[in-house]
């Protein structure tokens, strides 16, 4: 992670991996039916999660909502944009939180449950957009509990993803952007 969040360097990434997340959900998605909302399972989930661990949380968070919510603005979601840019901030606070708790050590098993953190937290934020999504359209409270939840299978496998590919991608990226980092 570097340390000075300002410098050109930092924010070229931070630019960069925002492109990243964009084209990680652009290129690849699969749309799923739903009873709320037009899930897909994508990407951007898991390069969110990648940027806040390379990048540090102030500029993966800055990536993750650049990424994610370009991505709804510019895709048919802008109306729900807002609620993509919360989830970044509460899924990046949270695994920021996490990861502090390890003392920034990156082990194996320190980014595995941070993998698994994010996923579980990711499931946990889009039922919550969900009910509100469908509380935007005019659902009653108690229906849009329940459909909300019956929306949640494209949510669980993004979330199986982040908490698989993650701790791959990280390793193998680690030692490359370690040496892009270096003065």
């Amino acid at each position: 992670m570097q340390k000075n969040k300002n410098s050109l360097r930092m924010i070229i990434l931070t630019g960069l991996f925002a492109a990243i997340i964009y084209l990680g959900i652009f290129i690849l998605r699969i749309p799923i039916p739903a009873m709320v909302g037009r899930p897909f399972i994508h990407f951007g989930n898991t390069l969110t999660v990648l940027a806040i661990l390379f990048l540090g949380p102030r500029n993966g968070i800055i990536a993750g909502i650049i990424g994610l919510g370009g991505f709804d603005v510019l895709n048919g979601y802008a109306l729900t944009s807002w609620l993509t840019v919360l989830e970044v901030i509460i899924v990046g606070l949270t695994i920021e939180t996490v990861f502090k708790y390890f003392h920034h050590n990156d082990s194996k098993r320190n980014i595995i449950i941070v993998a698994i953190t994010a996923g579980a937290m990711k499931i946990v934020t889009s039922y919550c957009t969900s009910i509100v999504e469908a509380l935007m359209v005019g659902t009653v409270f108690k229906t849009a509990i329940v459909a909300s939840f019956l929306s949640l299978p494209a949510t669980v496998i993004n979330s199986i993803s982040t908490a698989v590919c993650v701790p791959l991608l990280y390793f193998l990226l680690r030692k490359a952007f370690s040496a892009v980092n270096k003065d």
